[in-house]
């Protein structure tokens, strides 16, 4: 989520990213990592660019020139050989 802010241009901090070993020993909300706009005013242009996340992807899924492997269309670039999805 902090990568996909910081994309969009919107600071961001992330918290906690280190905590899950302390669990039981503290509780386990106050363990789970938390990702902070570092400014307000840019609060509703964050939350947009991460409902982004939850559409579908536009483009059709697709198969590899490469190698064969099918990879969803979000991808732009096969996971197996590197190999970038022709246009």
């Amino acid at each position: 989520m902090r990568n996909v802010l910081e994309a969009c241009g919107i600071p961001a901090q992330l918290k906690n990213d280190r905590l899950w070993g302390a669990v039981g020993e503290i509780p386990i909300l106050e363990a789970w990592p938390q990702v902070w706009v570092e400014r307000e005013a840019d609060a509703a242009r964050a939350r947009d660019c991460l409902r982004a996340l939850d559409r579908a992807p536009d483009a059709p899924a697709w198969a590899c020139p490469g190698c064969g492997e099918q990879l969803e269309g979000q991808f732009v670039s096969c996971w197996r050989c590197g190999r970038e999805r022709e246009s």
